[in-house]
């Protein structure tokens, strides 16, 4: 099978969907790899790097989308790159489709067959090539908080630790999966108060044991939520519902009555956030006030560190990459349920529940597809 990988093209996106390791396994097993020029450079991988592993490294990202039966990427495509859609192409990337009715009706319109990181899930539901960036984004939100709740950045003048004879900051984590973990890990390490809230008892167990008691685990429900969020100094927004819009937890009434300079992040913006007052924003210009708070809403947070993140997620995509490739996309989700769940858009049709619930489209199920 002839795989493309395209140079990305977001705002400050230095990822790159395949690493030279990835290659090399890809073309050992008979499969051609197509490069654009200039795609590894941002995580601090050559042409030549490629080159040697075996890829064939061109300058057009064009002639990339077109020569390629498989396009991999990290992000998904750009309006800019919405020409490439075509029906015999299959593309595999995060899409974050509930959040992007454009974008779904453009992969429609192309009868683009499309296979979302983000919505393959396992059968304990588990979400493998979901869960290495949400690592990185929930290690990330703490380290951002912090930094937008020092004064230059017109935060409170709060070092998240504080020093002995002041307080530390109070860090409120909604959601307590693999992005909130996280960031309760850097959190504690960092010094803070922290306290989780999750709407799964079990889980909070879990957390409260692995942290030794450090954390405050709440059962979330909307007055929790209410007073934890008066009393913070940074909330992290981790809630997750694979596929579909993320729940709006924090209001903009809430909001107006938070500390003043206090910080909310929100790793949920990819599916359109869990505070009410969510919308994108870009490395070059990550945040907003919202009353007197600052917001953090960077949709592609795991992309400020492109080194870690790029080996991260071809570490978890690579198998399902290379089944694809081998099988070709119809057997290999047909013959794999977890894989099977990440397709999002086929023949001109939407195919997952959550994002045909988001924009009102018509949903054509699984087993229709593979009948």
């Amino acid at each position: 099978m002839r795989i493309g990988v395209p140079a990305e093209v977001k705002n400050n996106e230095f990822r790159v969907a395949l690493t030279p390791s990835g290659v090399h396994d890809l073309v050992a097993r008979g499969h051609e790899v197509i490069v654009q020029s200039g795609a590894g450079r941002g995580s601090s991988l050559t042409d030549a790097d490629f080159v040697a592993a075996g890829a064939r490294v061109i300058e057009s990202a064009s002639d990339v989308w077109a020569s390629a039966e498989l396009v991999l990427k990290v992000k998904e495509p750009q309006p800019e790159e919405f020409a490439h859609l075509r029906e015999d192409l299959v593309l595999f990337t995060y899409l974050h489709l509930a959040a992007e009715p454009d974008l779904t009706r453009a992969l429609c319109d192309a009868h683009t067959t499309s296979i979302a990181y983000e919505t393959v899930q396992a059968a304990n539901g588990t979400l493998p090539l979901l869960a290495p960036m949400s690592e990185v984004a929930g290690r990330l939100a703490p380290l951002v908080g912090a930094h937008a709740m020092m004064a230059p950045q017109g935060g409170p003048g709060l070092l998240v630790s504080g020093v002995p004879g002041t307080h530390a900051a109070h860090v409120v984590v909604l959601g307590g999966g693999v992005a909130g973990t996280n960031a309760i890990q850097m959190a504690v390490g960092m010094g803070a108060q922290v306290t989780v809230l999750d709407t799964n008892l079990s889980r909070l167990a879990q957390l409260d044991l692995a942290f030794h008691g450090r954390v405050n685990t709440i059962a979330s429900n909307a007055l929790e939520i209410d007073r934890a969020v008066c009393a913070a100094d940074l909330v992290v927004g981790a809630v997750l519902i694979a596929g579909a819009k993320a729940p709006k937890l924090v209001s903009n009434e809430l909001v107006s009555r938070m500390k003043p300079g206090s910080v909310l992040v929100d790793i949920a913006v990819d599916q359109g956030g869990c505070f009410a007052d969510t919308h994108a924003t870009t490395h070059a210009d990550p945040t907003f006030a919202v009353h007197g708070s600052i917001f953090y809403c960077v949709a592609n947070m795991p992309g400020a560190v492109p080194h870690t993140s790029t080996y991260a997620l071809t570490n978890a995509t690579l198998p399902f990459v290379r089944r694809v490739a081998d099988l070709g996309w119809r057997d290999a989700l047909s013959g794999d349920a977890t894989l099977r769940a990440g397709l999002n858009t086929w023949a001109g049709q939407v195919t997952n529940a959550g994002v045909a619930e988001a924009h009102d489209m018509a949903l054509t199920p699984l087993t229709d597809v593979f009948a």
